[in-house]
Parts: structure tokens; sequence; C-alpha cells
């Protein structure tokens, strides 16, 4: 899903690629990119579950003004993921409810 030849941007390259883990599942991801833009790029849209009715949530706003992609990433949950980049070796879980 992630777009490596642009039809004004041209090509990426020289990216630098790490893994995350989703759970145990690991997930390739391109160093400082949002962790919500590697989980789309692996096919995870569930990044957390309402309090109430646990329904799930994923991406929305993507610039950090709402809580739908808040999970936990390495422990500190409500951590939003739309705006926080990836490190190698990161864990990220999904969030049931606020914590």
């Amino acid at each position: 899903m992630r777009i490596l030849r642009h039809p004004i941007l041209g090509e990426l390259t020289g990216l630098k690629t790490v893994t995350i883990y989703y759970g145990d599942q690991p997930i390739s991801a391109v160093e400082g990119e949002p962790i919500a833009a590697a989980l789309l790029n692996a096919g995870i849209r569930v990044f957390r579950k309402t309090a109430k009715r646990h329904e799930p949530r994923g991406i929305f706003c993507a610039i950090g003004r709402c809580t739908d992609c808040m999970m936990i990433v390495d422990g500190v949950p409500n951590t939003r993921t739309c705006v926080t980049s990836v490190r190698d070796g990161m864990r990220v879980r999904l969030q049931d409810g606020r914590q």
C-alpha cells in the first residue's frame, strides 16, 4: 500500500527500513514514518476499541487531534500513532478503551 513511485514527486529512494512489532507480529516500516502509516501499510486497520461499547477504531484525522488512533506503544497507553514516529524494535498493541 505504500507509494514508492509517485507521478509528481518521483521515486522514493534511500529509505531505511526497520522492524516494529504489532503484538508478536513483525512489521516492516520506514524509519521516521508515523506508526499509523506502517500499520496501514501492513493491512492493520483497527488500532483501539472504544471504552463503552468496545467498537473498533482506526485512523480518522491523522493529525493528532482526535483519539481514534491511540494504541499502547512500548508499554505507554494513549499514544497517538498518527504523530508518533516508528523506531526499530518498538512494540505496539491494540488498546481497549482509555487507560
